[in-house]
């Protein structure tokens, strides 16, 4: 039995001291709109305890889909990489880009070096290669094959779509047919979600068709996203049969919002190729936001009786 956790769209918080030339750019939009609206909802005490409650489960493997920070601006960047190294090891936590990470141009590059040591595949240099083309990503852990993509990329003021290139399908592909010679459960991670009318016009991700191809042609069992801030499962068709795609709610989304409570997804995994059993428990924030409990359970495969309860566990103040 192999257990990982998922959580996206940490959006650590409160915004720092800007300089006017760091409001200079599109960052003006999102600064403005934290001031409005965001700073009422994302809240650090609830990623604190939403990660206190998943640590009490001790999943073996951590997986971020992006969004650690809100403008990209280098003391955000930095201070995500602080709090990176003080939830866990980077051998056991594997993060992927979001659009919030890529804010502005140079931002994706320089978040990517100083979270290097939570992305970095497997195979790839022991230091930060300062080169553009380091995604995807491979890391093997137990019996996962954990496939990072970056859909993250500057966009225009009042756009956060993302792009998955025909570089990018190409080297999946291989990963994904390496993974599967390997007999290992393949789990893709990548920010925007890859199915059309998630999101929203101005937030959808720019080559689905291409990240469709390519999953339908490496094979892959569970894919996993962000940006949304929504908790939903979509099913990808693929020629190996439908892919499941899991969305979760932001991990610092307080009550009161229009989107849902901070929530994180606990996957429990045992069986083999062919006959794989996963469980997908979300854990979210109480409605009087002073603990954490589970809300759902789906099994993704397989049947209920061959998949253990996770620990009865529930944190609260």
């Amino acid at each position: 039995m192999y257990t990982f956790a998922h959580i996206s769209d940490v959006h650590l918080g409160p915004l720092p001291r800007l300089t006017v030339r760091e409001l200079a750019s599109k960052r003006i939009t999102g600064f403005i709109n934290w001031h409005r609206n965001r700073r009422k909802h994302l809240l650090v005490n609830t990623l604190d305890l939403l990660l206190s409650d998943m640590r009490l489960k001790e999943p073996e493997h951590l997986m971020v889909t992006g969004d650690l920070v809100n403008l990209a601006t280098s003391i955000e960047i930095k201070l995500a990489g602080e709090w990176l190294r003080s939830i866990g090891n980077p051998l056991d936590t594997t993060v992927v880009p979001g659009n919030h990470d890529a804010y502005v141009p140079g931002a994706h590059d320089r978040s990517v070096k100083e979270w290097y040591p939570f992305i970095a595949g497997d195979d790839d240099p022991a230091e930060w290669p300062d080169e553009e083309h380091i995604f995807p990503t491979y890391r093997r852990r137990g019996p996962i094959a954990i496939i990072g993509c970056s859909t993250s990329n500057a966009t225009l003021p009042f756009s956060a779509s993302g792009l998955f290139s025909a570089r990018q399908a190409r080297e999946t592909v291989n990963l994904l047919r390496k993974a599967g010679e390997e007999g290992l459960f393949r789990v893709v991670l990548i920010h925007h979600p890859p199915i059309r009318g998630a999101a929203a016009s101005h937030k959808r991700m720019l080559g689905i068709r291409r990240f469709t191809a390519a999953i339908s042609t490496g094979g892959a069992e569970l894919i996993l996203h962000g940006h949304t801030h929504l908790n939903t499962l979509y099913q990808l068709k693929t020629h190996h049969g439908n892919v499941p795609v899991v969305g979760i709610a932001s991990a610092s989304q307080g009550p009161g919002g229009h989107k849902p409570p901070a929530a994180y997804n606990f996957f429990t995994l045992s069986g083999q190729p062919g006959a794989w059993n996963l469980a997908c428990d979300r854990f979210g924030l109480t409605p009087t936001a002073d603990g954490i409990a589970r809300e759902q359970r789906r099994v993704l495969y397989g049947s209920p009786e061959a998949l253990p309860e996770p620990p009865p566990l529930e944190l609260e103040l």
